[in-house]
């Protein structure tokens, strides 16, 4: 099955259901199948052929969706652009993926004229929104409306094939250069039907979809719930006085938040807090939520939240179900907040050796993930590839071990394991013990350089209700870790730098000022 069968699927028994609401906009499935069509034979009339890359720069917004679905049905890759890189990072990524179309928001045309510049190839442009663009600032581009004014609302003649590539989506590029990971069809449909049944996602379903849709996390999730013919409420960004009115305006039921997001909300005025919701589902990425975090939400939300792990090459892995997230069980109930959980459906989770031997249980190695919904492969990477995709498995650099029951815990980045006098120390321990002291509100750990040991164990703090000293924290954890862990500085900061596609702590610009 090619994944753009499920537009039609929704249209065909669907029509008149809302599919998208936005900014006071509704747009039904047979609308958004008609948009999609017309889209579809536009990109057609340009002379995109199969395999032809399709580039999105904007916020969230119906056009990024319908872009995705319109690739879907020809053939062609759809890529979101990350609107929040810097030009020179935004021409890294086209030169490596040489689009054809580049469709962009009104409000990107400057810096669209400034990366058209810097590119050999200058892909053919559609600007969304043209008249609400600067002159001066506007390049020479086709109007979004009237491309699909002047196109045919019936199926494309072209059609995607199940092993054609459908999405190009770039890694945050923490650790290194970011990477396109390329899903295809079969992955990406197999995505879909794997998390409608994790999530229990119903066709009366309103999800919050306010991560953005350049990132995978987004994009899987909405599939999960377009698979049944549900609805999202889009949001361009994450505003806490905007979601809070939306909860209850369109009675959501679902929502993708970081647990960063969900923190932010439980802070939000009196007033404002109290608002009526109607969430049943609230699924949480990037880290498991530290458990202080975790009663506060669940006393505000109720028992609603779904953990899940994943990376943009797998991006189904484990899952923490709703019914597992107790805070007052029992000790092993209680213990497994700190875990990723288990494998979801059509998964396996094997933490492995260097040498590629399968770690025992309680054993730490690299976490390799096996699922009908991996990548292809890198783009233009065959090296990495390799690295990567071994024997049908995804090696994902992260750092676990099983416990019997099969819950995943993740103790580190391979590349951010700190060794520091020949021992091995995993920063995911040591943040822990930091978010254990009452005044910590976030924590963040790397290895810095030092002379004697080769590394050492640097934190960086954010304080809440208190005003420790670097001393009271490093000897609270000296009661919580083996005092070799425990970090050798503290360094007081407001915030923690964050990649701002999946909301995760940004490591490599803690790293910056160390680099030697």
């Amino acid at each position: 099955m090619i994944l753009g069968s499920i537009l039609a699927r929704n249209a065909a028994l669907y029509a008149h259901e809302p599919a998208i609401f936005y900014q006071d906009r509704e747009i039904t499935h047979g609308q958004l199948r008609e948009r999609v069509y017309r889209l579809a034979n536009a990109l057609c009339g340009l002379g995109l052929r199969r395999q032809q890359r399709v580039t999105f720069l904007g916020q969230n917004c119906p056009e990024i969706i319908e872009m995705y679905w319109a690739v879907s049905q020809c053939g062609f890759i759809g890529n979101g652009l990350n609107y929040r890189l810097s030009a020179p990072e935004q021409i890294q990524i086209l030169e490596d993926c040489q689009p054809s179309v580049l469709i962009f928001e009104a409000q990107y045309a400057a810096r669209v004229a400034e990366i058209c510049a810097a590119l050999a190839h200058v892909p053919t442009l559609i600007c969304i929104g043209a008249s609400e663009a600067p002159d001066s600032a506007m390049p020479a581009c086709l109007d979004y409306e009237t491309l699909l004014a002047s196109a045919r609302a019936n199926e494309p003649a072209m059609r995607a094939q199940q092993d054609d590539t459908v999405y190009l989506i770039y890694t945050s590029g923490t650790t290194g250069k970011p990477k396109g990971v390329m899903h295809g069809h079969a992955g990406q449909y197999a995505q879909a039907q794997i998390c409608n049944a994790t999530f229990s996602a119903r066709q009366e379903d309103r999800f919050l979809l306010v991560m953005p849709l350049y990132h995978i996390g987004g994009l899987n999730v909405y599939m999960a719930y377009a698979w049944c013919g549900g609805s999202i409420v889009l949001h361009r960004g994450f505003e806490p006085n905007d979601i809070y009115r939306d909860l209850n305006r369109y009675r959501i039921s679902a929502a993708l938040l970081a647990p960063i997001m969900i923190q932010t909300l439980l802070e939000a005025p009196e007033p404002v807090r109290s608002t009526p919701h109607f969430l049943q589902n609230v699924v949480y990425s990037s880290a498991p939520m530290p458990v202080p975090l975790l009663r506060r939400a669940i006393a505000h939300f109720g028992a609603v939240f779904t953990q899940v792990y994943g990376a943009t090459e797998n991006a189904t892995a484990t899952v923490l179900h709703r019914g597992q997230h107790r805070p007052e069980g029992s000790p092993d109930e209680a213990r497994r907040l700190a875990s990723a959980g288990q494998p979801y459906f059509r998964c396996e989770i094997q933490p492995r050796h260097a040498d590629g031997r399968v770690c025992a249980i309680g054993e730490v190695g690299e976490v390799t993930v096996a699922s009908p919904s991996m990548m292809q492969g890198y783009w233009n990477n065959s090296v990495a590839t390799h690295e990567a995709l071994r024997d049908g498995w995804y090696y994902s650099g992260d750092m676990g071990y099983l416990d019997a029951d099969g819950f995943l815990y993740l103790v580190d980045r391979k590349k951010d394991m700190i060794i520091s006098g020949g021992e091995n120390i995993y920063s995911r321990e040591v943040e822990e013990a930091l978010l254990s002291h009452p005044a910590v509100y976030e924590a963040a750990v790397i290895g810095v350089p030092d002379p004697k040991w080769g590394e050492k164990v640097m934190a960086f703090v954010v304080c809440r209700g208190g005003s420790p000293s670097a001393d009271e924290l490093i000897a609270h954890c000296r009661t919580q870790i083996a005092s070799y862990k425990k970090p050798s500085a503290v360094a007081f900061v407001d915030a923690l730098p964050r990649v701002a596609s999946t909301n995760k702590v940004d490591k490599k610009a803690l790293r910056e000022p160390y680099a030697v």
